[in-house]
């Protein structure tokens, strides 16, 4: 799920980076409010994490700004702040959740996949549709119990395509869901994974639908 991370240490950004990418969120990051804010209005994220304590004006600011033109990603303020009224403050601002430096990465993990599951209506952390489960935090997929192995690239479609089950999904929205600026992936890419997806999940009573001109849609396949 693509992140936006708006932070201004250098360090602290790409143990995050690393982090979240190993477990398959693909990551923007931008050092300050002002580039944060055009690239929400440019691009498309499944998550923001923010720091409050930002070169020119602070994460609180822009998160003023974001949930005042509607813009509902979901936001982990991420801050060396500890006292009761930064927090409060935040989560009054559209926060939806909040972390104190120093913080253990794989809580960070877990709680942005929290999040995003939240989002997704599955906060059991299981996705279920036709024959197929998904285990979000375990990252495995089954057809009927059995496992069906999955590269990173087919994981990330499938895993968007199952939290946006039965809607069509735009190929921009999706290319944008699976790649980080550093990316090259092009729409053709895409195509490519859905076609190796469909062969994968064959029996699995769903069909992965192409809506001409548009893009994707999961749908239970007709019996």
């Amino acid at each position: 799920m693509r992140t936006l991370l708006v932070e201004d240490d250098a360090i602290v950004a790409d143990a995050i980076g690393a982090g979240l990418r190993d477990a398959g969120f693909p990551v923007d990051r931008v050092e300050s409010a002002e580039r944060a804010d055009t690239a929400l209005r440019t691009g498309h994220y499944e998550l923001l994490i923010l720091d409050i304590g930002l070169p020119g004006a602070s994460g609180l600011d822009l998160l003023r700004r974001v949930r005042a033109r509607g813009l509902r990603v979901p936001v982990l303020i991420l801050t060396a702040r500890d006292g009761m009224d930064d927090r409060v403050e935040g989560l009054d601002l559209g926060a939806d959740d909040y972390m104190v430096k120093p913080f253990e990465l794989r809580e960070l993990v877990a709680r942005c996949r929290a999040l995003v599951r939240r989002t997704g209506q599955a906060s059991s952390g299981t996705l279920r549709f036709g024959a197929l489960c998904m285990s979000m935090p375990r990252r495995t997929l089954t057809i009927d119990g059995v496992p069906v192995d999955l590269p990173p690239r087919e994981w990330a479609v499938i895993e968007y395509l199952l939290l946006h089950a039965g809607t069509v999904v735009p190929k921009v929205r999706l290319l944008q869901a699976i790649s980080d600026w550093d990316d090259s992936l092009g729409a053709n890419a895409i195509e490519v994974y859905v076609s190796r997806l469909r062969q994968k999940l064959a029996g699995a009573g769903v069909e992965l639908r192409t809506v001409r001109g548009v893009g994707y849609r999961l749908e239970e396949a007709p019996r």
